[in-house]
């Protein structure tokens, strides 16, 4: 059984993927919202063989839910109708900031490069600590 991992942004969405295991998660790819979103989820479902979604709901530091969990719960109720398989909502604090440190850990320079891999990077993180949570 797969699981796939979502971070969510009105902008682009980043995906992650595990291995069959359910022990690693990986970078997937990242949707443009301007796409045809649920359509691509689907179609990774279905090519991956995937079983379960983690999205990421972005909770406050101060554990407040605000404008943009609203939009993730949105995101996640036409999720909801769209595919019939298990979504975990998971608590994605510090996420993004995460996939920035590695990032410019890894000399990855450029606002543009690091665009093009944070949202991805994200959903791996997101998925990894569901998965380490098993």
């Amino acid at each position: 059984m797969k699981v796939l991992g979502i971070d969510y942004g009105t902008k682009k969405i980043g995906l992650a993927i595990s291995d069959d295991t359910n022990i690693i998660a990986m970078p997937l790819n990242v949707i443009d919202c301007n796409e045809n979103v649920f359509e691509k989820i689907k179609d990774i479902i279905k090519n991956n063989k995937v079983e379960k979604i983690v999205v990421g709901l972005p909770i406050t530091l101060s554990g407040n839910k605000g404008k943009r969990v609203q939009e993730t719960e949105e995101f996640i109720k036409k999720l909801k109708e769209t595919v019939n398989i298990s979504i975990v909502e998971w608590d994605e604090r510090l996420s993004t900031r995460f996939s920035e440190r590695i990032l410019n850990s890894a000399n990855v320079k450029g606002r543009k490069k690091k665009k093009k891999v944070i949202d991805k990077i994200a959903a791996t993180f997101i998925l990894q600590g569901y998965l380490d949570s098993l």
